[in-house]
């Protein structure tokens, strides 16, 4: 039978907590192995967005593919959102209060000289989670924006970038509980 301790209860309430407040990791509950890890999960409103949202949402469909540590949502109705995603006139940019927080312009300049909408939405979501730009640099690199040129369109973050969000956001894991079931003479 299954008795669960103080100390791994504990354990699992504070990394539950802690994530919810942006906070570090706590320690590993001693029952980890039956905890399966959850992503942080970040929400974004896109309503803003005008005629960039379906790139909106494949840019963060992208990242959500990319890495395991966080996970990008939509905002449901009235939901308070972590990430705003607007457009504008001007050139695609994004600022942050905090690590996973902030708002982001899909800048019609850029689309107008030929860059790729579903790049520049990654790009630009990549600095939500923490990723600087990184120029010059190759179309291979998705920090690289602008100065790969209008001819790349790829939308995937590099090895490089998945494994800094993923440090980013590795201490925001928490545990989730899966149920126990006992059978009898266990």
């Amino acid at each position: 039978m299954h008795v669960p301790t103080l100390t791994g209860g504990l354990a699992a309430a504070l990394a539950v907590s802690l994530s919810l407040i942006g906070g570090p990791a706590a320690a590993a509950s001693p029952d980890a192995a039956a905890h399966p890890l959850a992503a942080r999960v970040l929400t974004y409103d896109a309503s803003g967005s005008a005629e960039f949202r379906s790139a909106v949402d494949r840019g963060a469909a992208i990242w959500n593919e990319s890495v395991d540590a966080v996970e990008l949502r939509p905002a449901a109705t009235g939901q308070r959102a972590n990430i705003r995603v607007l457009a504008d006139n001007g050139w695609p940019r994004a600022s942050t209060g905090s690590l996973g927080n902030g708002t982001v312009w899909i800048g019609r300049q850029a689309v107008d000289q030929g860059y790729d909408t579903i790049r520049i939405s990654a790009h630009e979501l990549g600095h939500i989670l923490g990723l600087p730009d990184r120029k010059p640099g190759p179309c291979s690199s998705l920090m690289s924006g602008s100065s790969a040129g209008t001819a790349c369109t790829n939308p995937y973050p590099n090895a490089a970038e998945k494994a800094e969000v993923e440090e980013n956001f590795g201490g925001a894991l928490v545990p989730v509980p899966i149920p126990h079931t006992s059978t009898a003479g266990a």
